[in-house]
């Protein structure tokens, strides 16, 4: 698994002590002398729960907020916002991570049928709301130069399907729409449509 079990706790039971996220598109066009090949597993996260190594990288790190602040600075992003709040998941993404949050657009929320997205935002479906942006993180920094096509796993427990496209990113059916918003505590890559786990049940 890409997430220890103690930061996987973290998400699926802390939910419920604290009272209670989506991102690859448009990346940039691969550098001509690098290739990446398909996995035949699941990716594994490194001992340290981070994919660069990169000194300057991590020191970059440092001057951003949040994953949470930067969503809650961006305006293509607050539906997403609106989501993570009424799933109480907005201090969670404040704390330490890593995370890499594949992060739909207000446009891509604008794609799910209205009374779908309606019905997410009940009270009394919280914990499918949950269920659908914890589907939406990697605990790990992933940024773009560091992804590989494959399968991934997420906080929420099923993986999602990396693929290159002709220079763009797709996470299942999803695009890349604006890589490495770089945070203090991970990353976000904006996607173009909202990711729904397989296990969902909305019944």
């Amino acid at each position: 698994m890409l997430f220890n079990s103690k930061l996987s706790k973290r998400f699926m039971l802390g939910f419920v002590s604290l009272g209670a996220a989506t991102v690859l598109a448009a990346c940039a066009e691969p550098e001509t002398d690098s290739q990446v090949e398909t996995p035949d597993t699941t990716t594994e996260a490194p001992a340290d729960g981070t994919y660069s190594e990169d000194p300057m990288a991590a020191e970059g790190m440092a001057d951003e907020g949040t994953v949470a602040d930067l969503v809650e600075q961006d305006e293509s992003f607050s539906t997403l916002r609106q989501a993570l709040e009424a799933a109480d998941m907005t201090e969670v993404l404040d704390e330490a991570g890593p995370y890499t949050v594949f992060a739909p657009t207000n446009d891509a929320f604008a794609a799910v049928p209205q009374e779908t997205l309606d019905a997410l935002l009940l009270p009394e479906n919280q914990e499918q709301l949950r269920q659908v942006l914890s589907y939406h993180v990697v605990a790990a920094n992933v940024p773009s130069d560091q992804i590989e096509p494959g399968e991934v796993a997420t906080v929420e427990g099923s993986a999602v399907n990396i693929a290159a496209v002709e220079g763009s990113v797709m996470v299942n059916e999803a695009m890349v729409t604006q890589p490495d918003i770089t945070a203090s505590n991970g990353v976000i890559h904006a996607i173009d449509q909202v990711l729904i786990p397989p296990t969902l049940n909305m019944q």
